[in-house]
């Protein structure tokens, strides 16, 4: 029994201790190719540079938007890279958005690795890439799928915005990593955070937050907590039959649009 029961000791310890040593190989999941553009240039998309505090360049795409609409930075989740959503970005640029799709370090050919304060100065670097374009704060709206919530809403409770849209948002990732491996202090061995639930209460324009019922990665009851944590003005939009990754196909983006109608508008 006393064997048995060291043995059990120590691979519960190694199991603890690789959660621990190799978690941002299990948070972050790069396609680290870079994007191509496969004709968005003839919508007028074009590549651009991000410039970090850091002093890494870091592609990502731009399209400018018709005088007076607004201006969406999209933080995307943590898999694939930017080329990955470019859908959406084809959807937005129909309604006559202007559309930053941030591409971050270690992700579509950039240099760098992944973490958490790599990820918040690559979100500056995207919101000072807009004001150099003279995109007017009033006028931006910040967009986070997923892991990209997190930026979002730690940008959102720090600069002025036009509106912050959530998509199957974590309340933090250490939260999330406590479901997901319930048998071990799996909250205590996070770094990478990403603390939502924090900062959303310091959020000073309307949020919307968008949410599948059948979620499996992160389960709706953390979008639901964050909603209700947020500030109002605040909506929110649950889908009964989405999951994770496939809030658009059940309409996702026209609540979206017409969000951004609601609140900005113009143009």
């Amino acid at each position: 029994m006393l064997p048995l029961l060291g043995f059990a000791v120590v691979a519960y310890a190694a199991l603890v201790g690789g959660l621990y040593l190799f978690q941002r190989q299990l948070l972050y999941l790069p396609d680290r190719t870079r994007p191509e553009l496969f004709g968005l240039e003839k919508l007028g998309v074009r590549e651009v540079t991000l410039t970090t505090e850091d002093g890494l360049s870091l592609l990502s795409w731009y399209l400018p938007g018709r005088p007076g609409r607004p201006v969406i930075a999209y933080f995307h989740g943590n898999g694939g890279h930017i080329g990955y959503r470019a859908e959406r970005l084809l959807r937005f640029a129909r309604e006559g958005y202007g559309v930053l799709m941030a591409e971050y370090r270690g992700y579509g050919g950039n240099p760098g690795a992944p973490s958490e304060t790599g990820f918040y100065a690559d979100g500056r670097a995207a919101l000072g890439f807009l004001d150099g374009e003279g995109v007017a704060p009033n006028r931006l709206v910040l967009y986070g799928e997923s892991l990209g919530s997190g930026v979002a809403v730690a940008l959102a409770a720090q600069h002025e915005i036009g509106a912050l849209i959530l998509e199957a948002p974590p309340t933090s990732v250490a939260e999330v990593a406590q479901c997901h491996f319930p048998y071990v202090p799996a909250a205590r061995l996070v770094t990478d955070r990403f603390d939502s639930l924090s900062r959303i209460g310091k959020v000073k324009a309307p949020i919307l937050v968008l949410h599948g019922e059948s979620d499996r990665v992160v389960p709706i009851r953390y979008g639901r907590a964050l909603l209700n944590a947020a500030p109002e003005p605040k909506e929110g939009w649950f889908a009964p039959e989405a999951g994770h990754e496939d809030l658009a196909r059940y309409g996702a983006l026209d609540v979206v649009v017409a969000f951004i109608e609601r609140r900005l508008g113009g143009g």
